[in-house]
């Protein structure tokens, strides 16, 4: 009788352990994940939430951009990088209205500026804060090392630039003076364009 019961215990111990063991698994598996770029999601200047799962595989260059900066035709880069390297890289423009109020337009208006004037055609976002108290998700993950890594540094303008891996990891952070075609984005691609020089400075 002693044996049957301890046999039993034993066996009860056993299950309870792989279980514990089995759900500590699971639960830093489902904490990894949330702490993944392709976690996250967004709504398009359309209003249709995109999950960031759908760029995997891909370099992601993620902008903060707005109509009425200095930086505004850097729209034109952009286009022309998305076009050159879109085999290997999506561009995503987020709009934001947080820096000197450089991008007061509706989701509508936004879209029709940049269509009609730079012929847009990579990923744009509804507009959302890219700093402070109402920050989005995405910029939140992007500027929180304990999310992303590394990185601590929120945008400091329009038109500041994250490139990410096709893991969805952080390569480089670029100031909003560095061009869509300076090298030192472009390093990073092989062209299809053999004819496109990048911009140097």
């Amino acid at each position: 009788m002693k044996t049957k019961y301890l046999d039993k215990l034993i066996l009860l111990i056993l299950g309870i352990g792989i279980f514990i063991v089995f759900n500590l698994s699971s639960a830093e598996e489902i904490s990894d994940n949330s702490k993944s770029f392709y976690a996250l999601s967004a709504e398009d200047i359309n209003g249709e939430v995109i999950s960031m799962n759908t760029y995997k595989g891909k370099k992601v260059l993620v902008v903060n951009v707005a109509s009425r900066c200095g930086y505004t035709p850097q729209y034109k880069g952009l286009q022309k990088l998305y076009d050159t390297y879109g085999d290997s890289l999506v561009v995503l423009g987020f709009p934001s209205n947080d820096f000197m109020w450089q991008e007061p337009g509706s989701n509508t208006e936004i879209k029709k500026f940049c269509k009609t004037n730079y012929g847009v055609t990579f990923p744009m976002f509804s507009k959302i804060h890219v700093k402070g108290r109402k920050q989005h998700p995405i910029y939140d993950w992007l500027s929180d090392s304990k999310l992303n890594g590394w990185n601590d540094d929120s945008p400091s303008w329009n038109f500041n630039k994250y490139l990410l891996d096709e893991n969805g990891a952080i390569i480089e952070l670029y100031g909003a003076d560095v061009k869509p075609l300076d090298t030192l984005i472009t390093r990073y691609f092989l062209s299809k364009n053999s004819n496109l020089i990048p911009d140097k400075n």
